[in-house]
């Protein structure tokens, strides 16, 4: 088997998704993995054995990529959790009881703080798999 098939397979296998789903279930994320790992094991064997140095090389780079992304999303997600943090303490303490009088104001300014930090993930997200395939390809 080609490494292109078995990153195929492997990729196909991993379905976001259902990645998704299962850590909104409360799945450990070393649990998630360790069970893909068991799933795709000879197919992991055979890909350790097709790379070359470059690719090893290729696969750190794009750990780190990751990585970077990873630490992307917590700065902005702290920002935005401080930023929140303040405009929620100005507007509780002027509009504390015209928010209970009135509950689709608070879902929907849920919504849309959580719609805007979902935007910045997905794009992210969608970014580091465009690159990982480039990186691949």
């Amino acid at each position: 088997m080609s490494i292109n098939q078995i990153l195929n397979s492997l990729d196909a296998s991993w379905d976001r998704d259902d990645v998704l789903l299962k850590i909104k279930n409360g799945l450990d994320t070393d649990k998630i993995v360790n069970e893909f790992l068991a799933n795709n094991k000879i197919q992991i064997k055979e890909l350790n054995s097709l790379l070359r140095t470059e690719d090893i090389d290729l696969l750190n780079q794009v750990e780190q990529l990751s990585t970077c992304e990873y630490k992307l999303i917590n700065k902005i997600k702290n920002l935005n959790s401080l930023e929140n943090n303040e405009n929620h303490q100005i507007i509780n303490q002027k509009d504390v009881s015209t928010s209970n009088k009135f509950p689709s104001k608070r879902i929907s300014s849920f919504m849309i703080n959580w719609s805007n930090k979902f935007v910045v993930i997905a794009l992210l997200a969608i970014s580091a798999i465009a690159l990982s395939k480039q990186a691949w390809a």
